[in-house]
């Protein structure tokens, strides 16, 4: 029996409310129609005499009998595999995520690591609804209508995510910095007046005073936290205002929480939970729960070439080329300057292909993404700011011509490829010359402590002069300004997310708020950081050099329990 059905009883003891809205071990199925009366029909496989009053007594489930009003939908889908079945196309749960479902629907947190591709959205999806069609369920008093939040670090994958809950009838919505003003507005009263079952924002959008407001009248059962990994500063995408939504969860009344990623190493697990102020121990629902679905992915090749130059590197795209005629590839670069480079020489050799990198105005990365995505130019040279939220079940193979600088990143980026289950290729070309450009990346992502002590300096001595002559003036009092040194985005970045600095919508006048923190100050803490992420580049290396890189990922990824 459904253990859910313990715990979720009758509300107030009323027969005709049935207020647990999942039952994942029984195989219940809810028919699609109702009578004249407007009972809905209910069977059970324990005893086929289907009743319209609800289910066999034998089943031990509380009875559901209703009549339609306008908070609830004849034929609402009760459990999760008709959910799954009717509204997202699938025939069957995968891996855990019926686990998941399950603990969520009971109000306990999950940490769920699963391989891209894996189907880890469903776990907070499924649950939105059924939390919906839960409250459309209850004839008298339901309590403000529930709205499930999901934290997600890019536009453009909540753009895809809400695009296709939308068109499977799913009422979603996304709030993020695109929307236009008066769009905007639109959604927060949309919000405020009870629509959408899930909504996706950054976490930025907690320091509006209108969103907070927007969502003050609505119950949070369900907090999710999409690409997880960027929450901590040992991750290999940590992102400042990700590691606020600890701090998010205690103003949302510490609802039930799923985190979840495709990569994170131990270390970064525990940090994770440390920062959500999630308890790794305690009863089964109060502490967090780790889902860990291994990194297997049998159709994935993973290949390593030793490459000493350009020509080398372009021998061994054409060649990945001449292998993969259909379907699509990502070939990736560290480098803006080596991207453009290569992407000179496949259009000297004929060879069509895409261009994307940061330094491109946002409009076209969106049409060159929305390009590839249809299919219409199948291959595209990209740094790793193209990626995060791609789905895209063809791309035949991923290409880095350049070292990334952690496991997590590369794998992160392989793991886009192969996602219909076909077999795809993941080639790394080493050149050990490219560690050097890592090296600098290391440097430019890890200010010392005395670089945050002169910004901090400047910024409360000489704010008007900031003010007056802008960022590059700000630049050349820091850095050498003919390189291109990133510290000082960096540097403002983490004193934003410490509350040193305010936030104004003029980047220029930043007005110093407090003292710098001993996290930034303190030279053992920057050092020690520094060196924590020359080892994950290290570990690139001996990946590179190894005999079996298959073997290296599974132990690198090890689940702690399996240690």
């Amino acid at each position: 029996m459904c253990s859910l059905t313990h715990r979720n009883r009758l509300r107030n003891n009323n027969p005709s409310i049935l207020t647990c809205g999942v039952f994942l071990d029984l195989g219940i199925f809810v028919s699609r129609f109702a009578n004249r009366r407007g009972s809905v029909v209910i069977s059970c496989p324990a005893d086929d005499n289907a009743r319209t009053t609800g289910l066999p007594s034998n089943c031990g489930i509380p009875v559901l009998t209703t009549t339609p009003s306008d908070r609830f939908e004849l034929g609402v889908a009760l459990t999760a595999e008709f959910l799954l079945q009717e509204r997202f196309g699938f025939s069957a749960f995968r891996g855990f995520q019926r686990d998941v479902i399950e603990r969520t629907m009971c109000g306990g947190h999950s940490l769920v690591i699963m391989p891209t591709g894996g189907g880890k959205s469903l776990c907070f999806q499924i649950p939105a609804c059924l939390h919906r069609d839960r409250w459309r369920s209850v004839d008298k008093n339901p309590g403000p209508r529930p709205l499930t939040l999901v934290l997600s670090p890019l536009v453009a994958l909540m753009k895809d995510q809400v695009d296709a809950l939308q068109a499977k009838g799913i009422d979603a919505t996304t709030i993020h910095s695109l929307v236009s003003s008066e769009q905007r507005q639109q959604r927060y009263r949309a919000i405020a007046e009870g629509q959408f079952c899930i909504a996706y924002v950054t976490p930025e959008r907690f320091r509006k005073q209108e969103f907070l407001e927007a969502i003050s009248g609505r119950l949070i059962p369900l907090l999710a936290i999409d690409e997880a990994h960027c929450i901590s500063e040992w991750g290999h995408d940590f992102r400042p205002d990700y590691s606020r939504v600890g701090d998010i969860r205690r103003m949302l009344g510490n609802p039930p929480t799923i985190a979840l990623t495709a990569t994170a190493t131990v270390d970064v697990q525990r940090d994770i939970l440390h920062q959500l102020h999630l308890p790794a121990i305690g009863s089964e629902l109060d502490r967090c729960r780790i889902f860990h679905a291994g990194i297997h992915r049998p159709n994935l090749e993973l290949h390593i070439a030793e490459v000493w130059d350009e020509d080398a590197k372009l021998s061994e795209i054409q060649g990945v080329l001449d292998r993969w005629s259909l379907g699509s590839g990502i070939v990736y670069f560290t480098l803006i300057r080596s991207l453009e480079a290569m992407s000179h020489r496949l259009s000297q050799l004929g060879i069509e292909h895409l261009v994307y990198h940061g330094d491109l105005q946002r409009q076209q990365r969106h049409a060159i993404q929305d390009r590839f995505m249809s299919g219409r130019n199948p291959l595209v040279l990209a740094t790793p700011a193209f990626g995060m939220g791609i789905d895209k079940e063809d791309i035949r193979f991923v290409v880095h011509a350049e070292i990334p600088g952690s496991i997590e990143s590369y794998y992160q980026e392989i793991g886009r490829a192969g996602r219909d289950g076909r077999p795809s290729e993941c080639r790394l070309l080493y050149d050990q010359s490219d560690l050097m450009t890592q090296m600098e990346f290391l440097r430019w992502s890890n200010p010392e402590a005395a670089f945050y002590e002169r910004l901090y300096e400047v910024l409360e001595q000489q704010n008007d002069a900031v003010s007056s002559f802008g960022m590059e003036w700000l630049r050349g009092r820091l850095c050498n300004p003919k390189q291109s040194d990133r510290r000082l985005e960096t540097a403002l970045a983490m004193l934003e997310r410490y509350d040193v600095i305010a936030s104004p919508e003029d980047c220029l006048r930043m007005q110093v708020l407090r003292p710098l923190p001993i996290e930034l100050a303190d030279p053992r803490s920057r050092g020690e950081k520094l060196l924590r992420d020359q080892r994950k580049l290290y570990a690139m290396v001996e990946y590179a050099k190894g005999p079996d890189p298959r073997a290296f990922l599974e132990e690198y990824f090890q689940p702690a329990d399996a240690s």
